[in-house]
């Protein structure tokens, strides 16, 4: 099934940021929250059992696009970056013309992994173990000691390519190579105009640092699309500035966005905001982007949060976190307060995410390994995690 196979969802009117926003200081007035249409139950072996993690890999990540980096991170013709998708291990370059494109990390003659380094920049990628090298167009350019090798159509044994497309500032790649890709399509018209209007192919990704860690990647996804939680699991750092459970949703089928308030907000509880009052610094916008992006909004920058499963195990993940801000040029900044400025911003994400999210994740992990862990349940409230395990079994169905 092609991309544009799947069913579109009938297109809506966006609500205008300041209602939504007037909608989620109503919820925190009465004690509420947007809610999804009734309480869902799921099971422990969504994240252990090793076939449903294969169907994702082959139903989800080789069907659709997601991202795997901003453009930024490969700004000049001929530089790469290399990364482990879910199917493949492949390397994403950018070509002479500008454009981006993305092979399966390997050498055609033995199937030595071509590219080691995690990036750099080259004008040719050569196999370290007999010297076959390629174009950064993926063609292969010399056979060492063609003489005695034989003949060969070279023509057939350039490097796979994978389905790639730049767009909104990110690249995005299908982990299947006889798969198509058409991001607008995927994205549909609602979400594809929202991205459009943020200008992200202006900005540059800052700071980006991936872990790999001991929980199934739907668990990670789940997390970064919770408001339930925060209370909870951050009482001494996001839920000082954030409040919990308290969301003002739009579901565009398979994405979806929504308003959390921060705190500061609070000074109009007791007054309605003037109708031409700003509210986006009160608040944060998150975009949830089917099957693993959540990206959010803040009032000077964005960050994107990607989650991809393990090859083999579905015990494990691979969750990379990018800091997509204003050049420096255009921060009107120095060099050195804008790296200042990003450098601490980058610190308090690490330290919430190591010293908070990961501790309790892998926790919930080890608990989904009981034999009898029994049924669960996604509540009403947890609108944007219905969201993403509907769209889900509809991919895997």
């Amino acid at each position: 099934m092609t991309i544009q196979d799947v069913e579109q969802q009938e297109r809506r009117p966006h609500a205008p940021r300041n209602d939504r926003i007037r909608r989620a200081l109503d919820h925190i007035r009465n004690d509420s929250t947007d809610e999804f249409d009734g309480v869902n139950g799921f099971t422990a072996e969504e994240f252990v059992d090793p076939e449903i993690a294969r169907r994702e890999r082959d139903a989800v990540f080789g069907r659709v696009p997601s991202i795997v980096c901003h453009g930024s991170e490969i700004p000049k013709p001929n530089d790469f970056l290399t990364l482990q998708m879910p199917r493949n291990k492949i390397i994403v370059v950018r070509q002479k013309d500008g454009s981006v494109k993305s092979f399966v990390n390997l050498c055609r003659h033995r199937g030595a992994l071509l590219e080691e380094q995690e990036k750099g920049r080259c004008r040719l990628f050569s196999c370290g173990y007999h010297r076959w090298s390629y174009d950064t167009d993926g063609s292969l350019r010399a056979i060492t000691r063609d003489n005695t090798f034989g003949e060969i159509d070279r023509s057939q044994f350039g490097l796979i390519e994978l389905p790639t497309e730049e767009r909104h500032g990110f690249v995005w790649v299908v982990d299947d190579a006889d798969a198509e890709i058409d991001v607008a399509a995927w994205l549909g018209p609602d979400m594809d105009e929202i991205l459009g209007g943020y200008g992200m192919d202006t900005l540059v990704s800052a700071r980006a640092e991936g872990f790999d860690e001991p929980v199934n990647w739907k668990i990670m996804q789940d997390a970064f699309l919770d408001g339930y939680h925060i209370q909870y699991a951050h009482p001494n750092t996001a839920a000082k500035h954030i409040h919990t459970n308290v969301m003002a949703v739009e579901d565009f089928g398979r994405h979806a966005r929504f308003i959390a308030p921060r705190k500061t907000i609070d000074k109009f509880l007791e007054e309605t905001p003037a109708p031409d009052e700003d509210l986006s610094k009160y608040v944060t916008e998150t975009h949830f982007l089917l099957p693993n992006s959540t990206l959010l909004r803040q009032p000077d920058h964005f960050e994107l949060l990607t989650f991809r499963p393990h090859p083999t195990d579905p015990g494990r993940c691979r969750m990379e976190m990018r800091l997509v801000v204003p050049t420096v040029e255009d921060s009107g900044m120095g060099s050195e307060r804008w790296n200042r400025i990003w450098d601490k911003n980058w610190k308090i994400l690490l330290a919430v995410l190591h010293q908070e999210d990961f501790p309790l994740l892998r926790s919930s992990q080890a608990g989904m390994t009981s034999a009898n862990a029994g049924g669960m349940v996604l509540g009403r409230n947890e609108y944007v995690n219905q969201i993403f395990h509907r769209e889900l079994k509809k991919l895997t169905s």
